[in-house]
């Protein structure tokens, strides 16, 4: 069974109750306010708490969160943003690495160890995402994930060992499997 990163995209703490949901990811743009609540109950709770967006890093070290998804698929210089993210967060941040949907590309950034590298799913072309994560779990020992840009993406038939999804979707999700349980 895949495991979950849950999108924090509301301001609502009721999922960090949740036994299933064992990691969220805080978008640095939402209220700082909210997150350091967010952050502080969820560690409480013995959850993973990770940041991201365009100062995911500065809110990882500010809240002393356990890591950040970097979006290294807009990024020409992969290794320096890297490099810059384990020395600025230390050895033992979990770092996520978002990368363009193109073999070349994950292979350059798995060389650069991530805890786990992400992949971006669509409802259009999903069949080409499906393969290649399964292509990558094929070489590599590092995590795949996949970060669900869309509803209603199809993510049970990807072969990765994370999904992200917002808490929307998460929510969605499980009251779907509940129904069918």
């Amino acid at each position: 069974m895949q495991k979950f990163i849950i999108r924090v995209t509301e301001e609502n703490t009721s999922l960090i109750g949740d036994s299933a949901a064992e990691c969220f990811l805080l978008d640095s743009a939402m209220d700082k306010e909210f997150n350091r609540r967010f952050a502080a109950e969820a560690k409480q709770a013995g959850k993973l708490v990770l940041s991201g967006g365009e100062q995911g890093a500065e809110l990882c070290k500010e809240l002393e969160l356990d890591g950040v998804i970097a979006d290294m698929s807009k990024n020409e210089k992969p290794k320096a943003e890297f490099q810059f993210l384990r020395n600025f967060l230390g050895k033992n941040a979990v770092i996520g690495a978002i990368t363009r949907n193109r073999r070349h590309e994950a292979m350059v950034i798995s060389e650069f160890e991530p805890d786990f590298l992400i992949f971006q799913g669509w409802n259009d072309g999903i069949d080409q995402v499906r393969e290649l994560v399964a292509w990558y779990n094929e070489l590599f020992l590092i995590q795949s994930a996949v970060l669900c840009r869309e509803e209603n993406v199809g993510f049970q038939s990807f072969d990765c060992d994370i999904v992200i999804l917002s808490d929307r979707e998460y929510t969605i999700f499980v009251a779907k499997k509940q129904r069918l349980d």
